[in-house]
């Protein structure tokens, strides 16, 4: 038998030659613990537990904030705290354009220069209020058979109290689509005027602002009380001009459409009208067209 063959038989039998690992005790030489082993199975041995070592240091780096220490991987918090200020820039950013336009809009006013373009059907008659006396306004013909009509019925309607008896006339907030009418079987006591965002919405009569405030349902929500006990609200705003406790004239802007609050459904001004503590229908009184 050539070398080479011996060689190759002797190798298994290295690998699997049989060893023992003995502990004793140096005073007494007493054997306390023995262990049988093979050069294969230590061999086994170290690579399954130098796997093992690998794997779970993977895990560990992988799914515990340990890995923010290796270069390379960046910090959680760090995440977090530049989503958020990017959140915040963003809002900060939006809220500088509204009041950058509301100023410039306020300058020009302020500077008379103001051309026929910047006035809407409202602002002209606010405008013109030094010309005309609104309280010499008197409704029309086909007004008044509406206001006797609405009289008849509300004369046996628990929820409605007509405001036929007020000495004033009532603005329409905007002018638009009604997206969603007047229903009591539902407990929608308004009418949604479908309208783009940024659009004007006006006093409907003179009044005080009692509220002008952000809602989360909502949205940026102001309400006004007028004579005779007559409230009036405005819902889903994008933006409000007016301050809890101002004083407003009928046809004056005092906030801007938009689409905010959860209950939202699209760019549009939710209004609602109270009568001594009784909702009304808006558009027995107010034409939105």
């Amino acid at each position: 038998m050539s070398a080479k063959k011996k060689r190759r038989k002797l190798i298994p039998q290295k690998l699997l030659h049989k060893y023992r690992l003995v502990i004793l005790n140096e005073d007494t030489f007493e054997e306390r613990y023995a262990i049988k082993l093979t050069r294969l199975n230590v061999f086994v041995l170290t690579s399954v537990s130098s796997i093992l070592l690998i794997f779970f240091t993977i895990l560990l780096i992988a799914f515990t904030p340990l890995r923010e220490y290796i270069p390379g991987y960046s910090s959680t918090a760090l995440k977090k705290k530049a989503t958020v200020l990017t959140y915040k820039t963003d809002s900060l950013q939006q809220q500088i354009l509204i009041n950058e336009s509301y100023y410039a809009s306020i300058r020009k006013v302020l500077k008379g220069d103001v051309t026929e373009v910047n006035f809407n059907r409202d602002s002209i008659i606010e405008a013109a209020k030094n010309d005309i006396d609104l309280t010499e306004v008197f409704p029309s013909r086909e007004d008044s058979l509406l206001r006797e009509k609405v009289d008849k019925e509300d004369k046996y309607n628990l929820f409605e109290t007509a405001v036929s008896e007020t000495d004033f006339v009532l603005f329409s907030p905007l002018s638009g689509t009604i997206s969603e009418g007047y229903n009591i079987e539902d407990k929608h006591y308004a009418v949604d005027i479908v309208v783009p965002e940024n659009t004007p919405v006006k006093a409907t009569a003179n009044g005080t602002v009692i509220f002008a405030e952000w809602t989360v349902e909502t949205g940026y929500v102001i309400i006004l009380k007028h004579s005779n006990e007559l409230i009036s609200i405005y819902k889903h705003n994008g933006t409000i001009t007016k301050e809890q406790g101002d004083l407003v004239k009928a046809g004056e802007v005092i906030a801007m459409s938009g689409n905010t609050g959860e209950l939202t459904t699209g760019p549009h001004l939710h209004f609602e009208l109270w009568s001594k503590g009784y909702p009304v229908n808006p558009t027995n009184f107010i034409d939105f067209q």
